[in-house]
């Protein structure tokens, strides 16, 4: 199968069969291009540190930097449209007939039904990124890790700065500098 198509299918699918956001995306992600030899589980996620600090959605950038690897520009074209058009499309959908849509009780049942499942994808990612983080498991049959003391020490600041932050301003504080700060704490404890 031509590369273009092959990585616009698989995004088109990822796309059609992911409910909750680019975060919940990544396990698919990861499964898809591990499965299919694009990429290893290590690699996808450099890609997700990645698209964590540039700007725009994790999907949209997750799609384009596996299609940019894969396929160079026009693959990168058709990653990114292939995991964009089925939202696209089902919104489309949506606003056509949501008044109606919503007053269907199987229609409340599913959506009520699939927050679960967003939770788990969401929190299976976070164990991921962490696990690969703070022990360097790159993979589920790993058996050998190093505990990263640095990283546990970043992570503790961040959440530390956070909470302090939320409960003396009384709002969150922003993602960007969330990453920005753990960027300064990475350099300051990776490269000292």
């Amino acid at each position: 199968m031509n590369i273009y198509l092959e990585l616009f299918l698989a995004f088109f699918k990822i796309g059609l069969f992911t409910f909750g956001g680019g975060y919940a995306m990544i396990s698919l992600v990861m499964e898809t291009c591990v499965s299919k030899n694009w990429l290893s589980e290590g690699e996808v996620l450099n890609f997700v540190a990645i698209c964590e600090s540039t700007p725009g959605p994790i999907a949209i950038n997750m799609a384009t930097f596996v299609g940019s690897s894969q396929g160079g520009i026009l693959g990168s074209v058709c990653a990114t449209l292939g995991v964009v058009l089925p939202s696209f499309i089902i919104i489309l959908i949506i606003a056509m007939v949501l008044n109606n849509l919503l007053k269907i009780k199987g229609v409340q049942a599913f959506i009520d039904g699939i927050k679960p499942t967003i939770v788990g994808l969401i929190s299976a990612t976070f164990v991921t990124l962490f696990l690969s983080t703070i022990f360097s498991i790159s993979d589920i049959e790993s058996t050998q890790f190093s505990f990263s003391y640095q990283g546990l020490i970043i992570f503790g600041i961040t959440v530390l700065i956070s909470l302090l932050y939320k409960k003396i301003v009384k709002k969150a504080v922003s993602p960007i500098l969330l990453i920005l700060l753990s960027g300064i704490l990475g350099i300051l404890f990776y490269a000292l």
